[in-house]
């Protein structure tokens, strides 16, 4: 059947779609145009999981199109009795065309790429909202009587009809914490436990912790890839870079994006089997079945690593540290936990028998070291106790079994106990233990018990610069639970956070900005944060153009601007010629920052946006509304509209 619908596929590499003309003459009778209709709806509605950005936009989009059906069925069962007007059949067909465009959308958010749909989330939301549009196009002016359809019919079609016009875009300050979130990690190159912790959060928020997931959206970002055909560069470089950045987490080591992500026979027969990273081998990326351990400390699959070997290798492929012996030591202990996972998870694994080996030293497994190093926390000699918590800040760094073992072994507590050590080194250590512990989400609750918050807040004020570092660090990931965002402002965490954004080390600067962030989605701490003088920190930021953290200022900007009786403390014509200023001379993303705050104090107060044009803003709006990023367009276009309305 010929659809005059329209069949141009919207790839996610499209995120906005363009006006489409009315169509002209009848290329289907009546009956297939109305078939069509149905059948368009139909295959929309058999979509029934969506990526989790847009999960909740999908629903209510497949809420609102059945309630359009009733119309449709009633002149079906009319047809051919009834011909329709050509005015009714032209209403009718940009119908089909909005719900072409629905489906596009629904299969987009079914299986594209959860990172694109994350970064592009604004874009996509747009295309609901022209969605929207386009029905309220084709129902606005439905002549009702020349269709001959019941008034309970027409009735319930305006009614749709109105409240679709009400629909506007909700903003939460989950997408806000999302869009931070990744400023942080696509700006930061360090590998710190910070930045880890934010990973882990975006994995768990994206639905990709486990390899079944991850292969799923390397092949959804390679269709995105040959859709864009070249075009959009930067971004298909973020998503891709994102993409390895999850992948590590997971213990992916592949990092090619044009490869497969191969995943073995029996994880395919339960692809949602979420397996613990230590289980597999950092080369195959399989299951280990002969675990063993090399010089470097690392573990791998006996096979696998005397391949490696055999080539004439001497570093470890996970390090490259160099090798200083070539013997492999059995890890019974590891061995044994996987075949009790493989028996609970009803996994069947052939676990290979261990080669002879020359004899080795007696293995001391974590099991035994970990309780071991905890207890000579608390021990008398301040030369053990250096050694121990040095070792623990390594163990927990490492993986989710260390650090479950530190905490079940009493180490939160022992740690908590050096933080008011005079030692500096035991100190840093201790805190940095604390902060790679509290990547995982249970520790965040346990952390922050007791009197652990207001220590690492001392540190923040009077440890050395490393631990200050790493205590905001550790109050930023602590801060990812809501009622420790009350607590650590509460108990006075806000200040010193705002005092090291001034004074600190850039790394000290970056750690602070990153939490005061986080703590600033409570309304309470923006007022905190205003009162330690975060304004004047944060217009200095921005004035060290070394330091690289326009964003991140600009960010934190958004946020005061949002709330009401925050916004009179930034809303200057001295601060609005800075952000024009920013959309001349910075980076696209720098200027996507700053026309979004410029959009925020705008609309509340117009004698800014006035004096914003003054300032030379008009000409660079109209330059951005043609060659900017998707996102910067949309922003650009919106303060025109509101320019206009303030000039009219």
């Amino acid at each position: 059947m010929l659809s005059i619908f329209g069949t141009r596929p919207a790839g996610e590499g499209e995120p906005t779609e363009p006006p489409e003309p009315e169509p002209s003459g009848r290329q289907l009778s009546d009956e297939d145009l109305l078939d069509e209709l149905l059948a368009t709806v139909g295959t929309a509605r058999a979509f029934q999981e969506f990526r989790r950005s847009q999960r909740k936009e999908c629903f209510n989009l497949l809420r609102w199109l059945p309630l359009v059906l009733p119309l449709i069925e009633e002149l079906r069962e009319a047809a051919p009795a009834r011909p329709l007007t050509d005015d009714a059949y032209r209403r009718l067909a940009l119908l089909g065309r909005a719900f072409q465009a629905a489906r596009r959308l629904l299969r987009c958010c079914h299986d594209g790429s959860k990172i694109f749909l994350s970064l592009e989330n604004e874009a996509v939301q747009g295309r609901f909202r022209a969605v929207y549009e386009k029905i309220n196009l084709a129902l606005d002016g439905m002549p009702y009587s020349e269709l001959g359809i019941s008034d309970e019919v027409k009735e319930q079609v305006e009614l749709i009809n109105t409240q679709l016009k009400r629909s506007k875009k909700r903003a939460d300050t989950q997408d806000m914490e999302l869009a931070m979130d990744f400023i942080v990690i696509l700006q930061d190159k360090e590998d710190r436990s910070a930045d880890r912790a934010i990973l882990e959060r975006l994995a768990k928020k994206l639905e990709l912790q486990c390899l079944a997931d991850l292969r799923a959206e390397t092949m959804a970002i390679k269709k995105l890839i040959n859709e864009r055909n070249g075009q959009q560069a930067e971004s298909t470089k973020q998503i891709i870079e994102l993409l390895h950045k999850f992948k590590d987490v997971a213990g992916v080591d592949e990092k090619n994006i044009l490869g497969d992500v191969s995943v073995p026979k029996y994880l395919e027969r339960c692809p949602s089997l979420m397996i613990p990273n230590d289980f597999l081998c950092p080369i195959s990326l399989e299951i280990m079945t002969d675990p063993v351990i090399i010089a470097s400390g690392r573990t791998y699959e006996r096979r696998r690593i005397q391949k490696w070997l055999d080539a004439g290798q001497r570093t470890c492929p996970k390090t490259q540290q160099p090798l200083t012996h070539l013997s492999l030591a059995p890890n019974f202990a590891l061995k044994n936990l996987i075949l009790q996972w493989c028996e609970k998870n009803k996994v069947e694994m052939q676990m290979g028998e261990p080669a002879e080996e020359p004899p080795v030293e007696p293995e001391v497994t974590k099991e035994v070291l970990i309780p071991s190093l905890v207890k000579d926390l608390s021990s008398m000699n301040l030369e053990v106790q250096r050694k121990a918590v040095k070792m623990i800040r390594t163990l927990s760094k490492e993986s989710p079994e260390n650090r479950a073992l530190i905490t079940d072994s009493g180490g939160i507590a022992a740690l908590v106990g050096l933080l008011q050590y005079p030692d500096k080194k035991i100190q840093d250590n201790a805190v940095t233990s604390l902060l790679n512990l509290s990547i995982d989400e249970v520790n965040k609750v346990l952390i922050a018990k007791g009197k652990t918050i207001p220590l690492i807040i001392e540190v923040l004020k009077n440890g050395s610069a490393e631990g200050q570092e790493n205590s905001a660090a550790a109050l930023f990931s602590l801060s990812m639970v809501d009622e420790n965002k009350v607590a650590i402002g509460a108990m006075g965490g806000v200040p010193p956070l705002v005092h090291l954004l001034k004074e600190g080390t850039i790394r000290g600067k970056k750690d602070a900005a990153t939490a005061l962030f986080n703590l600033m989605l409570n309304h309470q701490n923006k007022f905190r944060a205003i009162e330690a003088s975060i304004v004047p920190a944060l217009l200095k930021i921005i004035s060290d153009k070394k330091l690289n953290m326009v964003d991140e200022a600009l960010s934190i900007f958004l946020l005061l601007g949002s709330h009401s009786a925050c916004r009179g403390e930034i809303g200057s014509e001295g601060f609005v010629e800075t952000l024009v200023q920013i959309v001349k001379e910075g980076t696209p993303k720098n200027k996507e920052c700053a026309l979004s705050v410029l959009l925020e104090l705008g609309s509340s107060n117009n004698a800014l946006m006035v004096h914003a044009l003054g300032f030379g803003l008009e000409e660079q709006l109209t330059e951005i509304a043609k060659s900017g990023t998707s996102r910067a367009q949309r922003k650009a276009n919106s303060l025109i509209q509101l320019a206009r309305k303030c000039q009219s």
